[in-house]
């Protein structure tokens, strides 16, 4: 067992003249789409690695002035501006354990300050903020006390006005600020919400749930109130016809409007700013498009964007469209429909990488899609990465990702693979997780495998699977039941011992995993068992890597410590990388040590 330190090797400690592709794409600046103050729009807010570390920046889009807004070693991204644009808040966590408070500061700078005094520290559970600059609605998570969510006004005391031992969320808060939504998953299935709509005292208006009444389990999700003055009507979206699109509750009268967009893939929406109009992102197949909806003509209309993924998209007062676009070959840029690039950081450049190319094969479960990158001219058989997704409900999509790009700099194919369990594929895809949980993903996985075998892609000898979290799951799960299938395996951040891991995690992945599973171990332990990577450890034969933060609340270290210890007792060839962060880390030269470690590992113990 060999315990790496992250050092640089001598010989990658150049110039920036002399650094790899791989590591610019990892250090080049980028940011995220600008989140924009309702009531002054010239003020907005954005995360950036500028400075090495993600951080929040403010940005007064009238002056062009922009101000690093946080500065903590492990990094922030977690802020929203309130709508009058006076206050920046943010969730300020301990490296990355996720369990912490709001702060807030002035927009112009200033001190930060505690946003909500007398809220002890939680898990974020939503937030919404008033249009007043004196009201917020805060959602909080404890492993104790499960899900609360509060009412604060300044200069008041602040008041509990929900409590439930499951799930639940913030969702909006009305534009008037009479009206609170909340998603809730009281019925025990934490994979399918239902929506109440609350008054700031508490009392009940309304309730929305499709969990009930039918044959299968359909899901709710508050897509924002409407943003006029008095105005009832909450966009929420729906599952009724086997995927996610939107409709129109007025939550006062009741009455619904089904939009009935008769796109094939998933539909999330937002309300253009006079609310006349909806903002469409339609996912499909691992891209996405944008389009706009009439409310009153009900025609529906797309606005031209490359091919790729749209991951973020904003409608503006003036009416133009502000989205963060990217490909697998093209780096991100945020982009707006009167043309160019709204926000490109100084500095150095990103460099692209190779097209994804789409692959259909038929699986157990129905056709399954897989993503393929592979050095530019290269012929197989070739040494092959299944970089395999988290989630579980997620997508490998065509968008532009440095640690897929690193791996084909290096000479491997890369193969991404979208299980069953996936997003963007039908609420059915989605759904038939459930119970045989990671065995079912691996046999799509193994289907994928065996075509990109036969048709000369990939060199059997050379075979890597690897991800984070659900993907390092899946990684070492692969590896216990799959033995002969596989070379070695990278797992970060994974589940390693279900049932540890179940008593470590946080209260919302406690919900979540009694959903997928049926229950808790005590009361299904045979599922928890089938399904827990530890359970097949003495069957492990390839060469395995891990990489684990040491405050990660969703993969909890004592239970990867549990299957290194099974390794280590057998003389099992392995290599674990610990490092002071959460669920992953915020911090470019931690990642980028990450990634040569990974890349390091392969090239010692794959076959030449």
């Amino acid at each position: 067992m060999t315990e790496s330190n992250g050092s640089l090797p001598r010989d990658l400690r150049g110039p920036i003249a002399q650094m790899p592709d791989w590591e610019k794409r990892f250090r080049a600046p980028r940011v995220s789409l600008p989140d924009w103050a309702e009531d002054a729009p010239d003020r907005a807010l954005f995360v950036s690695n500028a400075t090495g570390t993600y951080e929040l920046y403010a940005w007064d889009r009238a002056s062009g002035e922009q101000r690093q807004a946080t500065d903590r070693p492990n990094g922030t991204t977690d802020g929203v501006l309130s709508p009058d644009g006076e206050w920046i808040w943010w969730f300020d966590d301990k490296d990355g354990d996720e369990f912490g408070i709001w702060r807030r500061q002035p927009f112009t700078g200033g001190p930060d300050e505690p946003a909500v005094p007398g809220l002890e520290p939680s898990y974020p559970a939503g937030l919404a903020l008033g249009r007043d600059g004196r009201t917020a609605v805060v959602g909080r998570s404890t492993d104790e006390g499960g899900t609360t969510i509060h009412l604060a006004r300044a200069g008041e005391a602040t008041v509990e006005i929900y409590r439930h031992r499951e799930s639940a969320g913030v969702g909006d808060l009305s534009h008037d600020g009479t009206l609170i939504a909340v998603e809730h998953t009281e019925h025990g299935d934490a994979m399918h919400s239902a929506l109440r709509v609350l008054r700031p005292d508490g009392t009940p208006v309304a309730e929305l749930d499709d969990t009930k009444g039918g044959t299968v389990e359909l899901g709710l999700e508050v897509l924002g109130f409407a943003p006029v003055e008095g105005d009832s009507r909450l966009l929420v979206g729906h599952q009724r016809r086997g995927r996610w699109e939107p409709l129109v509750w007025d939550v006062i009268t009741g009455e619904e409007t089904d939009l009935a967009l008769e796109l094939p893939g998933d539909v999330s929406a937002e309300w253009y700013p006079d609310g006349s109009g909806l903002l469409v992102v339609h996912s499909f197949e691992a891209r996405s498009e944008i389009l706009r909806y009439d409310l009153a003509t009900r025609e529906l209309v797309a606005i031209p964007t490359l091919r790729g993924t749209v991951s973020g998209a904003t409608a503006r007062p003036d009416g133009s469209v502000e989205y963060l676009w990217s490909s697998a070959a093209e780096p991100p840029a945020v982009r707006s429909t009167e043309g160019g690039v709204v926000l490109d950081p100084p500095g150095m450049k990103c460099p692209g990488s190779v097209p994804v190319e789409d692959v259909w094969v038929d699986g157990p479960g129905g056709r399954i899609h897989a993503l393929v990158q592979k050095p530019a001219g290269a012929t197989g058989p070739l040494p092959t990465v299944f970089d395999i997704h988290g989630g579980p409900t997620w997508h490998d999509s065509d968008s532009f990702a440095a640690g897929p790009a690193a791996w084909v700099d290096h000479g491997y194919a890369v193969v991404r693979v979208n299980y069953r369990g996936s997003t963007g594929y039908g609420r059915a895809w989605t759904d038939a997780l459930k119970h045989r949980v990671g065995l079912i993903e691996l046999e799509d996985i193994a289907a994928v495998r065996e075509w990109a075998i036969t048709s000369g892609l990939a060199d059997p000898d050379r075979l890597v699977l690897t991800g984070g979290s659900w993907g390092g799951y899946l990684t070492l799960l692969g590896l216990g039941t799959q033995p002969e299938a596989w070379t070695l395996g990278i797992a970060a951040v994974p589940v390693a011992d279900y049932v540890t891991a179940y008593h470590d995690e946080m209260e919302a992945l406690k919900a979540m995993d009694r959903t997928l599973l049926g229950g808790t171990p005590e009361e299904v332990p045979e599922r928890f068992e089938a399904s827990s990577p530890i359970t097949y450890v003495d069957r492990v034969r390839a060469p395995v890597y891990i990489s684990a933060g040491v405050n990660d609340p969703r993969c909890p270290i004592r239970q990867i410590d549990n299957y290194v210890k099974r390794l280590e007792s057998r003389g099992a060839l392995h290599e674990i990388y610990r490092y002071d962060a959460g669920h992953g880390s915020l911090v470019v030269d931690e990642r980028i040590k990450q990634v040569r470690l990974e890349l390091d590992f392969a090239a010692r113990n794959l076959p030449n």
